[in-house]
């Protein structure tokens, strides 16, 4: 019997064949308490520097907002100025031409006072075009 035990004592201590399609679990074990207080030192430390680092870009992205808005206001303001001096300008032209507008009303009254005129004188040189065939028409006789 004594051989019998130490039989399967050795062939226990004896490495066995390893077969191709069969795995061998080994047995998990549980890291050191020293190594659990490093790793989770580590993993707050890293998850720290990666939650600055997106609040730290969300901050410049405020930031860069609020420069964004700061330069519209300031374009917006001038273009208020430049509509300003536009409308300031548009209004004094408008009383400019409110006074030329009698002038303006006169040359037109001119101008139709020459084109009448210029009729007459066409009209007149057409009567003195035929008094003159006329009176040379008379002279030959």
């Amino acid at each position: 019997m004594a051989t019998a035990t130490e039989g399967l004592l050795e062939a226990a201590a004896r490495p066995a064949k390893q077969d191709p399609a069969v795995e061998t679990a080994e047995e998990a074990k549980e890291p050191a308490e020293a190594d659990i207080n490093e790793l989770c030192k580590d993993m707050f430390n890293k998850m720290a520097t990666y939650l600055t680092g997106e609040l730290t870009a969300t901050s410049e992205d405020y930031k860069l907002l609020e420069n964004m808005n700061k330069l519209t206001s300031l374009k917006y303001l001038e273009m208020k100025d430049i509509a300003i001096n536009i409308s300031r300008n548009l209004k004094d032209l408008n009383q400019k031409y409110a006074a030329l507008q009698p002038y303006l009303e006169q040359i037109n009254l001119i101008e139709e006072q020459v084109a009448a005129l210029e009729q007459a004188a066409y009209k007149l040189d057409a009567y003195s075009k035929k008094l003159e065939a006329k009176y040379k028409k008379l002279e030959k006789r």
